[in-house]
């Protein structure tokens, strides 16, 4: 089979999507990690499906790679990393609670939370996020598609407005990458970058 069309029309989407981010967004959560990196605060992060893989992938990039070459490191924790913890929330009081159950009595002031949500609409990101906002931590939402809830809920709202799930997802490593490279850059004197 000949995919060469289709291949083109993927990769024309990512580009046309991803000119059409808000760099100041993306500027505006940069600063708030910046402000709970200084502050020693913990960021939160979580989602569910690939949207778990890319919580996790944030955590290492942010805890080991940027991290790696500073005094002080970033404190990212990944809500669902843990599976036991997972699976007995999910049990024992619905897979609704397993972000919400994990932050109760734990974020404290300045804490930030990342919440990754490709429909901007999974119930148990959405908990975590309106407890979260009743503590008075700030909020990164993660979406795509029209944003759903959580764009509405987030301080800071980095979207992806294209409907589907596939190139959200890209971007959202995108973002990560991006804001480790910043952080590389400005935190650390390294540029990943060709001159």
């Amino acid at each position: 089979m000949d995919f060469k069309q289709d291949i083109q029309e993927y990769l024309d989407c990512e580009i046309d999507t991803l000119q059409r981010l808000d760099i100041n967004a993306i500027n505006d959560a940069l600063n708030l990690l910046l402000e709970a990196y200084h502050g020693h605060h913990w960021v939160y992060i979580f989602g569910n499906g690939g949207s778990s893989s890319t919580a996790s992938h944030f955590e290492n990039d942010f805890n080991k790679g940027v991290s790696e070459p500073l005094k002080t490191k970033f404190r990212f924790r990944c809500l669902n990393d843990n599976v036991a913890t997972l699976m007995a929330v999910a049990n024992d009081m619905g897979f609704e609670e397993v972000f919400r159950y994990q932050l109760t009595d734990r974020i404290e002031p300045g804490d930030l939370v990342i919440a990754i949500s490709g429909s901007g609409n999974s119930k148990n990101v959405i908990n975590a996020v309106e407890y979260a906002k009743s503590c008075g931590n700030k909020i990164i939402g993660i979406t795509g598609y029209d944003g759903g809830k959580l764009k509405k809920l987030s301080d800071i709202s980095l979207h992806v407005p294209v409907n589907s799930m596939q190139v959200s997802e890209d971007v959202h490593m995108i973002f990560d990458h991006l804001m480790m490279s910043m952080f590389y850059k400005h935190l650390c004197g390294i540029s990943h970058l060709k001159e």
